[in-house]
C-alpha cells in the first residue's frame, strides 16, 4: 500500500500542488467488485483545500487517473455501520450517498480517523460521525490540551512531506562547503557539531548583554505609563465638555425633524387638493351646456357630447383613501349626479321627439313607393340620429335604465313604421305578380272560387293534365270552359295547353324578377338598419352569441337553425343577443309576409317554388357569409324551410299526378303526359338551377321523379288496350332517353342508361312480336326439318324423309312468290302506322328493324336448304335485294 500511496504522489498528486495524507482500497457496494481508491488530500498553497478523490485504475495501462473530487465541506455524514464489530463497509454523504467496502477493516478505521483529524483541524464543522468507535475520535481532549493535540495532528499529518525549493537549495550550498560530506560523513558531522557550539555561546553572550538593555526599557515602559494616565485624566475631562454640546445638537437636531415633516405635509396636503381641484372641477362652460345646450345643431351636440364626456370624467375619477369623507366632495359628487340626472332626462325627451319626428316624415314618404317596387331609404334618419351616437354611450355607461327605455321606444315606433312599409311594398309585390289592381285583387279574395275553378280544370285534363298547376294558365281555360261548355274536354285541354305555353314561361320570368326584386329591397334593409343599431346603441355586433334556438329544421344536409320569433323579449345574455332581439321586434312583419308572398307564388303556379328555392338558398348563402348568426340571415333560413317545403310538395304532386293518370280506352296512347311534364320540368329546372348552390335538392328531385315516370310508363303500358306495350314503353322510354341525352344531367346518368336499353329491348320485342312469322308455311316446314337434326338425323339426310323431301320443299316455296310477300310486308307496314304516334317519329326506325330481322330470317332459310338440301338447285322466290326494294317502295308509297 506505501507503494501505491508513493506512486499515486507522484503521479497525480504532486503536479496539482497536493499532499496525500490517507488513502483506502474499495470497491461499491452491491455492484462488480470494481476497485479503486479513495484519497485524502490537502493543497500545499494556503488557503488550504481540503480534498477526498477517487483514483482509478486506467482500463488501456498499469497508471492510474483521477476520477472525481469532493471538498470535505461537502460531506455531511460519515456512517462506519458498526461502532463495535469490524465491518469493511461505510457511507459518505456528499450531494448523495456513496456506499463504500473497503478492502479491510483497518484502512477503513485509518481513513475516516484522517478525515475526522483533517476535519478538526481545518473546518471545524459539524461532520456527524455515525457507527464510529469512540477510540477513533480524539474530540474528548480537554480544551487546555489542543495545543498538543494540534501538534500531534500536525506530526501525524507531516509524516511524509517532501523538500521544497528552497530548502533543497540550502542543503545543496552545505553540501557544496563540505565536499567530502558525502565520502566523509562522521568528519561532515563533527564539523557541524563544531559550528552548532560555537552558535550556542554567541547565543549565551548576546542574552548577558542584553540584561542593562532590559532594565532601561522597563523604565521606559514605567514613564510611559505614567503619561498615559495623564492623557487619560484629559480626555475625561475633554468628553464631559462634549457632552453638552451632544445634549445641544440633539435638540436642534428634534427641531429640524419636525420643521422637515411640516413642510412634507404640507406638500402632500397641497397635492391632494390640487388632484381634487384638478379632477373634480367642471367648467361653467360644460354645466350651462349639460343645462341648456341645444341638441338641435351640431355645435350644440358637440358641445353637450364634451360636457358629457367632462362630467363623466369627473364622476369616475378614482378618489383616494379619506376624500369622500369631505364635505367639498360630496357636495361635488351630489351636484354631478343631479347634473347627470338633468342632462339624461333631456337627452331622452328629445331623442324620443326625434324619433316621433322622423317615423312621421318617412310615413309622409310612403305615397311615392307604393307604385313602384321599392322600399323608402332609411338613410337620412340614420344619419341624423347617428350624431347622437357618442351621447347615446355616455347614457349606456351612466344611466342604463333611460337608456333601455330609448331602446323600447325606438323599437316602438321604427316597428311600426316599417310594418306599414313593408306591409305596402309586398301588396304591391302580389299585385305585380297577380297582374291584379289594388281596387280588385280578385285573385287574392277569392280563394274558394279559384280552387273550384282549379278543381273543374283539372277534371277537363282527363287522363292528360297539366301537372305545372299553373294558376294563370288554369284561369285562362276555365274562362274558355265557363263560355263554352258544350265543347269537349280533349279539345280544350289541347287549345288549353297551346295558348298557355308561352304565357307560363313569361308569368314565371315575371314572377322570378319580382321575387329577386323583393329579396334584394329586404336584404339591403335589414343589414342597413342592423349596423345602425350596432353604431347608435353602442353594441357590439361581432362576437360569440348564445341565443336561443328552437329545434333546427334538416334540409338535406343544409341544418338552419329556427329563431324564436315571438314578441316577448328573451333574456338578453350578450349585446349580440340584444341586436337580434331589436331586429326581431323591428321587423317582425317580415317574416310572415314572406311566408304570405311564398305561398301565394306557390298558388300561383308550383314550378315557382324552384325559382324561390334558388333565389333564397342565394340570398341565405350571402347572408351567412356575411354573419352567420344575424338577423337576415335566420330570417330567410327560417323562410327556406317553407321554400324547400313547397318544392318537395311540388315534387310529391307530380308524382301523385302521375299515379292517377288515366288513358283512353280507345285512341293510341302515344307520349304519357307525365313524360313530357318530365321534360318540361327537367329543362327547366336546370335552366333555373344552373350554377345554383341547392343543386343537391334537385338532383334528389330528379331521382323521385325519374323512379316515377318510369314505375308508371310500364303501369300505363300494362293497362293499355289499344296500343300494344311494347309499342307504349318503346315510344315513352325513347323520348326520356332524348330528353336526358339532351339536357346532359350527371345524376341521371345511369337512368339514361336504363331507358335507352328498355327502349332498345322493347323495339326488338315489338318487331318480333309484329313480325311474327310472315312465311309462315315455310316456317312450320323449317321447323320440323330443325326438329329431325335436333333429333341426331344429319343434316344432308333430311332430304330423304318422306315428309322433308325436295318435292315438299318446292311446293311450299312455290305458295310465297314475292308478290304475296309484298303484300304482306304492306299490310305489317300500315299495321305499325296505326300503332305508333307521330310525336316520336320512330315509324322509319321500327320499320328498318323490321326490315333487318326479316332478312334475317331469309338468310337463316338459306343456310338451311344449303346444308340439308345441297346441290339440289332449290331457291326462294325472291331475293334479299326484292326484299329491299319491296320495303323502299312500301315506305315511299306511305
Amino acid at each position: 500500500m506505501t507503494a501505491i500511496k508513493h506512486a499515486l504522489q507522484r503521479d497525480i498528486f504532486t503536479p496539482n500542488d497536493e499532499r496525500l495524507l490517507s488513502i483506502v482500497n474499495v470497491c461499491k457496494a452491491g455492484k462488480k467488485k470494481k476497485n479503486c481508491f479513495l484519497c485524502a488530500t490537502v493543497t500545499t498553497e494556503r488557503p488550504v483545500q481540503v480534498k477526498v478523490v477517487k483514483v482509478k485504475k486506467s482500463d488501456k495501462g498499469d497508471f492510474y487517473k483521477r476520477q472525481i473530487a469532493w471538498a470535505l465541506r461537502d460531506l455531511a455524514v460519515v456512517d462506519a455501520k458498526d461502532a463495535i464489530k469490524e465491518n469493511p463497509e461505510f457511507d459518505l454523504h456528499f450531494e448523495k450517498i456513496y456506499k463504500w467496502v473497503a478492502s479491510s477493516t483497518a484502512e477503513k478505521n485509518a481513513f475516516i480517523s484522517c478525515i475526522w483529524k483533517l476535519n478538526q483541524r481545518y473546518l471545524r464543522k459539524k461532520i456527524d460521525f455515525v457507527n464510529v468507535s469512540s477510540q477513533l475520535l480524539e474530540e474528548s481532549v480537554p480544551s487546555g490540551e489542543n495545543q498538543s493535540v494540534t501538534g500531534g495532528d500536525e506530526e501525524s499529518v507531516d509524516e511524509y512531506q517532501e523538500l521544497n525549493a528552497r530548502e533543497e537549495q540550502d542543503i545543496e550550498i552545505m553540501m557544496e562547503g563540505c565536499e567530502y560530506a558525502i565520502s566523509n560523513a562522521e568528519a561532515f558531522a563533527e564539523k557541524l557539531s563544531r559550528e552548532l557550539q560555537v552558535l550556542d555561546g554567541a547565543n549565551i553572550q548576546s542574552i548577558m548583554a542584553s540584561e542593562k538593555q532590559v532594565n532601561i526599557l522597563m523604565k521606559l515602559l514605567d514613564e510611559a505609563l505614567k503619561e498615559v494616565d495623564q492623557i487619560e485624566l484629559k480626555l475625561s475631562s475633554y468628553e464631559e465638555m462634549l457632552q453638552s454640546v451632544k445634549e445641544q445638537m440633539d435638540q436642534i437636531s428634534e427641531s429640524n425633524h419636525l420643521i422637515h415633516l411640516s413642510n412634507t405635509n404640507n406638500v402632500k396636503l397641497l397635492s391632494e387638493i390640487e388632484f381634487l381641484v384638478n379632477h373634480m372641477d367642471l367648467a361653467k362652460g360644460h354645466i350651462k351646456a349639460l343645462q341648456q345646450g341645444d341638441l338641435t345643431s351640431s355645435h350644440g351636440i358637440e358641445a353637450c357630447t364634451n360636457a358629457a364626456d367632462a362630467l363623466l370624467q369627473c364622476m369616475n375619477v378614482a378618489l383616494r383613501p379619506g376624500h369622500d369623507m369631505l364635505l367639498a366632495v360630496k357636495q361635488q359628487q351630489k351636484q354631478f349626479s343631479e347634473l347627470r340626472e338633468l342632462f339624461a332626462k333631456r337627452l331622452a325627451n328629445h331623442l324620443n321627439n326625434v324619433f316621433v319626428q322622423q317615423g312621421h316624415d318617412q310615413s309622409s314618404n310612403l305615397a311615392q313607393h307604393s307604385i313602384e317596387l321599392t322600399l323608402p331609404n332609411h338613410h337620412p334618419l340614420h344619419r341624423d340620429l347617428l350624431r347622437y351616437a357618442k351621447l347615446m354611450e355616455w347614457l349606456k355607461s351612466t344611466d342604463y335604465a333611460i337608456y333601455e327605455g330609448l331602446t323600447r321606444n325606438y323599437m316602438d315606433y321604427l316597428s311600426r313604421l316599417y310594418e306599414r312599409e313593408i306591409k305596402d311594398f309586398f301588396e304591391v309585390a302580389k299585385i305585380k305578380m297577380t297582374g291584379t289592381t289594388k281596387e280588385s285583387k280578385k285573385f287574392a279574395t277569392l280563394p274558394r272560387k279559384e280552387s273550384a275553378v282549379k278543381q273543374e280544370t283539372e277534371s277537363l285534363h282527363g287522363s292528360s293534365g297539366k301537372l305545372t298547376g299553373s294558376t294563370s294558365s288554369l284561369n285562362k281555360l276555365s274562362v274558355q270552359s265557363s263560355g263554352n261548355r258544350r265543347s269537349q274536354s280533349s279539345s280544350l285541354l289541347d287549345m288549353g295547353n297551346m295558348s298557355t305555353s308561352d304565357l307560363d314561361v313569361a308569368d314565371r320570368t315575371k314572377f322570378d324578377k319580382i321575387f329577386e326584386q323583393v329579396l334584394s329591397e329586404l336584404e339591403p334593409l335589414c343589414l342597413a338598419e342592423q349596423d345602425f343599431i350596432s353604431k347608435f346603441f353602442k353594441l357590439q355586433q361581432h362576437q360569440s352569441m348564445s341565443g336561443t334556438m328552437t329545434e333546427a329544421e334538416d334540409l338535406d344536409g343544409v341544418t338552419l337553425s329556427r329563431q324564436h320569433n315571438s314578441g316577448t323579449p328573451l333574456p338578453v345574455s350578450s349585446e349580440r343577443d340584444m341586436i337580434r332581439q331589436m331586429m326581431i321586434k323591428i321587423f317582425r312583419c317580415i317574416e310572415p309576409d314572406l311566408s304570405s308572398l311564398i305561398a301565394l307564388g306557390d298558388k300561383i303556379d308550383s314550378f315557382n317554388s324552384l325559382y324561390m328555392l334558388v333565389k333564397m338558398s342565394h340570398h341565405v348563402w350571402t347572408a351567412q357569409n356575411v354573419d352567420p348568426a344575424s338577423f337576415l340571415s335566420t330570417t330567410l333560413g327560417n323562410v327556406l324551410v317553407t321554400v324547400k317545403r313547397n318544392f318537395d310538395k311540388c315534387i310529391s304532386n307530380q308524382i301523385r299526378q302521375m299515379e292517377e293518370v288515366k288513358i283512353s280506352k280507345k285512341s293510341k296512347v302515344g307520349i304519357l303526359p307525365f313524360v313530357a311534364e318530365f321534360e318540361e320540368f327537367a329543362g327547366l329546372a336546370e335552366s333555373i338551377f344552373k350554377n345554383a348552390e341547392r343543386r343537391g335538392d334537385l338532383d334528389k328531385a330528379y331521382t323521385k321523379l325519374i323512379r316515377g315516370v318510369f314505375v308508371n310508363v310500364e303501369k300505363v303500358a300494362n293497362e293499355s288496350q289499344k296500343t300494344p306495350r311494347d309499342v307504349v314503353m318503346m315510344e315513352n322510354f325513347h323520348h326520356i332517353f332524348a330528353t336526358l341525352s339532351r339536357l346532359k344531367i350527371s345524376c341521371l346518368e345511369a337512368e339514361k342508361k336504363e331507358a335507352k336499353q328498355k327502349y332498345t329491348d322493347h323495339l326488338q320485342s315489338y318487331v318480333i312480336y309484329s313480325l311474327g312469322q310472315p312465311l309462315e308455311k315455310l316456317n312450320h316446314f323449317f321447323e320440323g326439318v330443325e326438329a329431325r337434326v335436333a333429333q341426331g338425323i344429319r343434316e344432308e339426310e333430311v332430304s330423304y324423309q318422306l315428309a322433308f323431301n325436295k318435292q315438299e320443299l318446292r311446293k311450299v316455296i312455290k305458295e310465297y312468290p314475292g308478290k304475296e310477300v309484298k303484300k304482306g310486308l304492306d299490310n305489317l307496314y300500315k299495321k305499325v302506322d296505326k300503332h305508333l304516334c307521330e310525336e316520336e317519329n320512330l315509324l322509319q326506325v321500327v320499320w328498318h328493324s323490321m326490315q333487318d330481322e326479316f332478312i334475317r330470317q331469309y338468310k337463316h332459310f338459306e343456310g338451311l336448304i344449303a346444308r340439308c338440301y345441297p346441290g339440289s338447285g332449290i331457291t326462294m322466290e325472291f331475293t334479299i335485294q326484292d326484299i329491299l326494294d319491296y320495303c323502299s317502295s312500301i315506305a315511299q308509297s306511305h
